[in-house]
């Protein structure tokens, strides 16, 4: 018989988020190994909970929520998403500027099928959160990595983005606060990037899915708002993260700019955005009450609050291990540790964490896996609680002087 193969457009798309380590994680789970999984930034496993008010609001309207919705989002959604950003200091968002998603990672993938064609050349931040690179290429497009310096807190090289520049670039990705670093980008990184797009006439897609989870001072500058009315710019957030409702995949896209000269783009994403007919309507009620509610997060955030002092612990002990270095994260839910090539001779990260997932029963994500060049780092997750944490760093400090 003929074989059914997958397609082509596959074939270099990656997602080692969830690949082959995951894959070995199940096996040993399936032998009676209990495995702690830190490969993944989903807060409700480590006993984060949903906001009793959006827990309220989603049943209370759940009667509502049995047909389909208009395709963009139903309206009081897409107001209290239109009105969020008014506040940040872009007036001209309004509602039909705004898209909603089943996540985030929906309408990153909704987005690039309408604006890409083949060959597109789309830029990328390495490391990046590897949807962004499976997701451009899954399209027909080719992601050009440029890099974030690790000397410099992991800010974008902006000299590396212009010189990956070609006549065939159509658009830049920031992800900022940046997944997997931690890194949180000043005003003026931010405004460099923008004057790169302005100058080369790129789109911009701004994911600011962490722009809640902030610490020690770190302050969070939309792309939109540097953009102002002559970059077109797609911001992308959400209340997975910062509301702990990953399950939920309650998500949007806003767009800002110049939105007359992208009237055929705009009109191929909602033709996408009809084609999936809607996003997950019970959700969509969360979304006014989560973003006009109390906002928990900030608990979460300061000094004793469970985000703070988990990442803060994880940079402090990955630091104390011989041959380890991790940038203090500013923001989001990871450190990315760097391992010496001189004390840790690593040709293979991914094998290197399959075999610290056999050696300790640890899952974490090998920094290739988010298209860093070199394998010489990994991602932690920082969500579990500090006892759990700091039993997790001492496996793969104990797992690590084994191989220095």
């Amino acid at each position: 018989m003929r074989p059914i193969r997958q397609s082509r457009k596959l074939h270099n798309v990656r997602y080692d988020v969830r690949g082959p380590i995951l894959v070995e994680a199940q096996r040993l789970e399936a032998e009676g190994h209990r495995i702690l999984k830190l490969n993944i930034g989903n807060p409700a496993p480590f006993g984060f909970e949903a906001p009793e008010a959006i827990l309220a609001d989603m049943i209370h309207h759940l009667p509502d929520a049995q047909g389909y919705s208009d395709s963009q989002g139903i309206y009081p959604a897409r107001t209290a998403v239109s009105q969020f950003y008014q506040q940040q200091g872009l007036k001209d968002c309004m509602v039909e500027d705004v898209f909603i998603g089943n996540g985030v990672s929906e309408l990153i993938s909704m987005v690039l099928q309408a604006f890409v064609d083949d060959g597109n050349e789309i830029l990328v931040p390495a490391p990046d959160y590897p949807l962004w690179t499976g997701a451009v290429t899954l399209a027909g497009g080719v992601p050009v990595h440029y890099l974030c310096d690790e000397d410099d807190g992991w800010n974008p090289d902006l000299a590396d983005i212009e010189a990956k520049i070609t006549e065939n670039t159509h658009a830049i990705v920031i992800i900022n606060p940046n997944n997997p670093t931690g890194a949180v980008y000043s005003k003026q990184v931010v405004e460099g990037l923008i004057d790169i797009a302005r100058r080369h006439q790129l789109v911009v897609f701004a994911d600011e899915i962490y722009e809640k989870i902030l610490f020690d001072g770190a302050v969070h500058h939309h792309a939109a708002k540097a953009a102002g009315d002559d970059v077109l710019c797609l911001t992308f957030s959400g209340l997975s993260k910062a509301y702990r409702v990953c399950g939920y995949r309650a998500g949007w896209v806003m767009i800002s700019g110049p939105k007359e000269i992208a009237e055929d783009f705009l009109e191929g994403l909602t033709l996408v955005a009809n084609m999936r007919m809607c996003a997950n309507v019970p959700a969509q009620h969360a979304i006014q009450t989560a973003l006009g509610g109390y906002q928990s997060i900030q608990e979460l955030i300061v000094p004793g609050g469970r985000f703070y002092e988990q990442s803060m612990l994880a940079h402090r002990l990955l630091n104390e291990i011989p041959g380890v270095s991790s940038v203090k994260p500013q923001g989001a839910l990871y450190c990315f540790p760097r391992l010496d090539p001189d004390v840790y001779t690593i040709e293979d990260d991914e094998q290197f964490v399959i075999d610290l997932l056999r050696a300790k029963k640890l899952l974490v994500t090998h920094g290739t896996g988010f298209n860093w060049p070199t394998p010489d780092h990994f991602r932690l997750v920082t969500l579990p609680d500090v006892t759990v944490l700091e039993e997790a760093i001492g496996r793969i400090a104990d797992f690590l002087a084994t191989r220095r």
